[in-house]
């Protein structure tokens, strides 16, 4: 299935994309897409049953919301594609780099990206995202993959003068309010044939700036869920962005980046396209 939400901020309510693509109206059915509804498989059931065509039609022009709330965490993984590394003089990490992003940085896919208050070098970054569906502590690799729930595309903007420059950790340069950009839909793993060979693209100001597919990742959908669960719990709504392909800004001969009235246009296959103005 392909869950989103759509509304004004705040105010999202749950429904579908059906076979036509078509948005469907799920209100009466489930409260919310959101943590609780991914880790409930009897509901999950009694929605995969349901006829689309009985939903009520939204229109198309609808505002749409990040398709999951009540995400608990979201991980990022970093120079996790072979192109991207190099494009960085960066080693291939032995391995998987880890940082955390703030959840207040979710927002809708095509909301506008703010640029924060001195911001010198805000950069994009298309990436996969990947929701879990279970807790999972420990797994191994082979078991990963049974843990998570559907993927969705992700845009991890990240501010690198505050990344880079200013001391610490990532967290810092990736954290600004609408630097996480998620959807426009979150598909149900079953519905995705394989997550390691997708291709992606990320457009700006109507330029190809990356073209890859998930399969130059360094490490897989299933290294990163095993490796991660070993050093911290992952629960039902958690978000793990799993790392961007050659391209960005940082790697630009010379380096350039976002400006104010800019436009993003970014997707992965079956997964949708994002699209945002820098304000």
């Amino acid at each position: 299935m392909k869950f989103v939400r759509y509304g004004e901020p705040g105010a999202e309510r749950p429904g579908l994309i059906d076979p036509a693509g078509a948005m469907r109206s799920l209100e009466g059915h489930v409260p919310d897409i959101d943590a609780g509804l991914v880790g409930d498989s009897q509901t999950l059931a009694r929605l995969a049953a349901l006829d689309p065509a009985s939903l009520p039609l939204v229109p198309a022009s609808t505002r749409l919301g990040c398709p999951l709330a009540g995400i608990g965490k979201i991980v990022g993984v970093g120079l996790n594609y072979h192109d991207h590394a190099r494009e960085c003089g960066a080693a291939i990490p032995s391995e998987p780099i880890l940082f955390l992003k703030a959840t207040t940085s979710l927002c809708g896919p095509n909301d506008d990206i703010r640029l924060p208050e001195g911001a010198e070098k805000t950069d994009w970054e298309v990436e996969l995202g990947v929701v879990i569906g279970r807790t999972a502590r420990a797994v191994s690799r082979e078991d990963a993959l049974s843990y998570v729930f559907g993927y969705c595309v992700a845009h991890d903007v990240s501010e690198r003068a505050h990344q880079l420059e200013r001391g610490g950790q990532w967290t810092k340069g990736k954290s600004h309010d609408t630097f996480c950009p998620v959807g426009p839909w979150l598909v149900s793993a079953e519905d995705l044939a394989d997550p390691q060979d997708l291709p992606m693209w990320c457009d700006v100001a109507g330029v190809r700036r990356q073209s890859s597919s998930t399969a130059d990742m360094i490490f897989s959908v299933a290294d990163v869920v095993s490796y991660i669960s070993h050093f911290m719990t992952l629960m039902p709504g958690d978000l793990i962005i799993t790392g961007t392909p050659a391209g960005v800004g940082l790697g630009q001969k010379p380096p350039f980046y976002l400006k104010r009235g800019d436009t993003v246009r970014l997707g992965i296959a079956e997964l949708g396209e994002q699209q945002q103005t820098v304000a």
